[in-house]
């Protein structure tokens, strides 16, 4: 699931770019004369947070095409690219959404993605590392799990999300520079002081932490939901085999912002990390596989 965290930071990009902007042109003041004005703050709050979001989804493939260095397969150089395609169509007919673009990309390391804001307009790729590491049944068992993660419509499902939490990020981080900038710094009259800026920013940051979370956890329920359908599409064992070579690289298969992009993202981390973490640990995951859940 190569999306999560590029989803995430480009929409926090553009909900900071927003704020300021918002900020500078006048607005945050408008919005507290004489107190915030509540209905405006939440037309305000989900304009700038579902737009945030959906434009994250809308540049989605273009921003992981970009990141990774994806080659989009248009005529297949060898027998591998040509199985492939082959493999991504049968899958994607069997999973009922259209045919994705199918790419590779250059890293050592086994890993794929699946992103895109349609269904039926979607990108698979697999890296070369994935290619020449495993056997064409665990390659296809994971290329089911990307092919899942497009039928459950988990990118606009993801998106949605993000762009409530946003909202509530946006509302509250002015909610509480309106009260520290009023009843700490005892600010009055039409206009907002330095304290209602700075703490709103900084609420905002901090809630945007917090908000992530809530994405995280999101994303890793729907990891299992994408084993459980690469196991369908390309049978059980095929698909621990898979998760069972994925534990036996050591090392981090993205870069840190792309990570939980992938099918694996790094099992690594105590508590505090985990509840940052877009996967499960693979021993957990393999362990549903074999309950049967």
């Amino acid at each position: 699931m190569l999306r999560v965290l590029l989803l995430v930071a480009t929409n926090f990009a553009v909900l900071i770019l927003a704020s300021v902007t918002l900020n500078l042109l006048g607005v945050g003041p408008w919005l507290t004369q004489q107190g915030i004005q509540y209905g405006p703050l939440l037309v305000f709050g989900a304009v700038i947070g579902f737009g945030g979001a959906f434009f994250s989804l809308a540049i989605s493939k273009w921003s992981a095409k970009q990141a990774m260095g994806v080659r989009i397969i248009e005529t297949a150089r060898d027998d591998t690219e040509a199985w492939l395609v082959a493999t991504v169509r049968r899958l994607a007919q069997s999973a009922g959404v259209g045919m994705p673009d199918v790419g590779v990309f250059d890293s050592p390391q086994p890993n794929a993605f699946a992103t895109g804001a349609r269904r039926d307009h979607a990108l698979v790729a697999v890296s070369s590392g994935l290619l020449a590491r495993m056997n064409r049944a665990e390659t296809e068992a994971v290329l089911g799990h990307e092919i899942t993660h497009v039928a459950n419509g988990d990118m606009i499902t993801l998106t949605l999300l993000q762009g409530v939490v946003n909202t509530f990020v946006f509302v509250l981080s002015r909610v509480i520079g309106n009260l520290v900038d009023r009843l700490v710094f005892r600010q009055s009259g039409r206009s907002a002081g330095p304290a209602y800026w700075i703490t709103s920013l900084v609420a905002q940051i901090v809630l945007s932490f917090l908000a992530t979370m809530i994405v995280m956890w999101f994303s890793r329920r729907r990891e299992f939901r994408a084993d459980a359908g690469g196991a369908k599409l390309a049978g059980r064992d095929a698909m621990v085999a898979a998760l069972t070579e994925l534990k036996k690289v050591q090392t981090e298969a993205l870069p840190q912002q792309l990570r939980a992009f992938g099918i694996a993202a790094g099992d690594e981390g105590g508590a505090l990390r985990r509840l940052f973490m877009s996967h499960p640990p693979l021993d957990e995951r393999i362990a549903a596989l074999n309950a049967g859940r």
